[in-house]
């Protein structure tokens, strides 16, 4: 179940979300590579010991059940706040503006997607108690918070505060 879990999330970002896009952005091949090679051995430690190493309790653990609820709740406050950003320039005469998200968990965080980022990611360390899990929910907090940061910042330069 935590490995669908894992999975699931993949799946979604590295196939749904792009073709949700629509983008004509293009990204740098070496941002594309650096991410591509940490998502390929973060990936492989992940599973590596779900599947090798780690000896998960049982199922019915209450752990497991709680960190899995906290999971699909941070991916379903991702997922709605990458929806809520994808439709904030709805056309070509939007191109270069800049607008303040609104609904969602936008309503109380200017880095809701982060948030739930962060959240999915505490989530899947705690169903899995695992390390590697606890490693990567700790690296996500350190790369994607200070961006959060760095968001809200500039909302309230551009937007006056």
């Amino acid at each position: 179940v935590i490995l669908a879990a894992f999975t699931l999330h993949y799946l979604h970002r590295a196939v749904i979300f792009p073709i949700r896009i629509a983008s004509n952005k293009t990204t740098p091949f070496l941002v594309f590579l650096m991410a591509f090679v940490f998502c390929f051995v973060n990936g492989y430690l992940q599973v590596r010991d779900l599947t090798q190493y780690h000896v998960l309790e049982d199922s019915g653990e209450v752990r497991v059940w709680i960190g899995l609820l906290v999971f699909f709740a941070g991916m379903y406050v991702n997922i709605d706040s990458d929806s809520i950003l994808r439709n904030l320039r709805r056309g070509p005469e939007d191109a270069g503006k800049y607008f303040i998200p609104r609904n969602g968990l936008f309503e109380w965080v200017s880095g809701a997607n982060f948030f739930g980022e962060i959240i999915e990611w505490c989530g899947f360390a705690l169903a899995s108690g695992s390390v590697p899990s606890a490693v990567f929910a700790c690296f996500t907090v350190c790369n994607i918070g200070p961006r959060a940061v760095q968001h809200h910042q500039d909302y309230k330069k551009k937007f006056n505060g």
